[in-house]
């Protein structure tokens, strides 16, 4: 467990704001929050409201697990960032996401069979 969550939190949120590609002032337009919010909470200065942490969800495209400390294993913390993408797209491009994903994982199975039966 970190020593400072909202420090924790605020790492977090930084990471996947970096992940995204965005600046603090790019998120905060975004949001419809200040920059300064933005900079308030990552760097652990600001415990933030409910509201603001969905919106900042919203738009990253993260899980609410993944701000959080856990003993999840970095596997698992990997799905979690990945369902909040998906979470963040349309209907229909959840549509798309899930048939790409099917069509993928068939073709792995079948390339693992293939190459065991060697």
């Amino acid at each position: 467990m970190p020593e400072n969550k909202l420090l924790y939190l605020g790492n977090r949120i930084r990471s996947a704001r970096k992940n995204c590609g965005l600046t603090q002032q790019e998120l905060a337009d975004q949001t419809g929050l200040a920059v300064k919010t933005i900079q308030d909470i990552e760097k652990g200065r600001k415990n933030t409201t409910y509201e603001t942490l969905s919106v900042i969800i919203e738009r990253l495209g993260i899980s609410a697990n993944m701000l959080f400390p856990s003993k999840i294993p970095v596997d698992d913390e990997e799905i979690q960032r990945f369902i909040g993408k998906f979470q963040a797209c349309t209907s229909e491009n959840r549509k798309i996401l899930l048939n790409t994903l099917d069509c993928l994982a068939e073709q792995l199975l079948a390339f693992h069979n293939n190459f065991s039966d060697e």
